[in-house]
């Protein structure tokens, strides 16, 4: 059954090594995707995310001017970055590996989601939803994004991998345009 992001209530952040002594956060603001969750058998849950480039948010804007141009994102030629589940692999009775392609600037790579179940409810409209959290670290040199600088007291300005973290909400697609009626 198709369930709907709910994008109020989910997150895509990520972190980065910064001058090798701290960590810039950001996130991603504008993103779509549809679960196909299969609540009976979950490894036949396929997920599909579209991340909106431009939509990169680190609370400085010379910086995501910066992750926008062509040294990082180019977000004008490659206007989304894609995550297409291939297939789920449980490892306990709450968490699973979620194996996927993601695709940056054209360049698509195996990725996996460490996945965990947070729960079930019902919201106050009736809505049936389901969270999820999900971690993974990728090389983002894997997708060509190299930029760097090298500093004076060693190491780089921006770290090869990023940590991603993923906080999901899904509502049943059915039930989302009768929450939003009723809302």
């Amino acid at each position: 059954m198709a369930w709907q992001i709910d994008n109020s209530h989910t997150s895509i952040d990520f972190s980065v090594r910064h001058m090798m002594v701290s960590r810039a956060r950001g996130r991603f603001d504008d993103f779509s995707g549809t679960i196909d969750l299969n609540v009976a058998n979950p490894e036949q849950t396929s997920v599909f995310v579209e991340i909106d480039a431009a939509s990169i948010n680190t609370r400085d804007a010379k910086r995501d001017e910066h992750l926008r141009s062509a040294d990082f994102l180019n977000a004008e030629a490659y206007p989304k970055l894609v995550f297409q589940s291939t297939r789920v692999e449980r490892v306990g009775d709450s968490a699973a590996k979620l194996h996927g392609d993601l695709t940056i600037r054209d360049v698509t790579k195996p990725v996996v989601v460490d996945v965990t179940f947070l729960g079930k409810s019902v919201s106050p409209w009736g809505a049936t939803v389901y969270g999820f959290e999900g971690e993974t670290r990728i090389s983002r040199k894997q997708w060509g994004l190299e930029w760097n600088v090298a500093l004076e007291t060693g190491g780089v300005l921006v770290s090869d991998e990023i940590a991603i973290t993923i906080s999901l909400e899904v509502v049943q697609a059915a039930e989302t345009e009768s929450a939003a009626v009723a809302a």
